[in-house]
């Protein structure tokens, strides 16, 4: 159990040391401006517009967040250790 706590912690350190690629997060952006747009319908008085343009844009977010989340994982240890 020490021995892989040890190889994690060297992971984390070696991981954190090279240079790290840009992910593209374009996609949880637009997601997020999808959100921000439904908010300004709301605001406008356009309900349902307005909510269903939000809880699109929230449910994308969701998604699109996660697989970004996934990608980011994914290549910390793809670095860390060199698969």
């Amino acid at each position: 159990m020490k021995l892989l706590a040890l190889i994690l912690a060297a992971a984390v350190v070696v991981g954190s040391a090279l240079p790290a690629r840009a992910a593209d997060d374009s996609k949880v952006k637009a997601a997020t401006q999808q959100v921000e747009a439904g908010g300004r319908k709301v605001g406008d008085g356009k309900l349902g517009s307005g909510f269903e343009e939000m809880f699109k844009g929230v449910g994308n977010t969701i998604v699109e967040g996660a697989k970004y989340s996934g990608h980011a994982i994914k290549d910390f240890f793809s670095r860390a250790f060199g698969s």
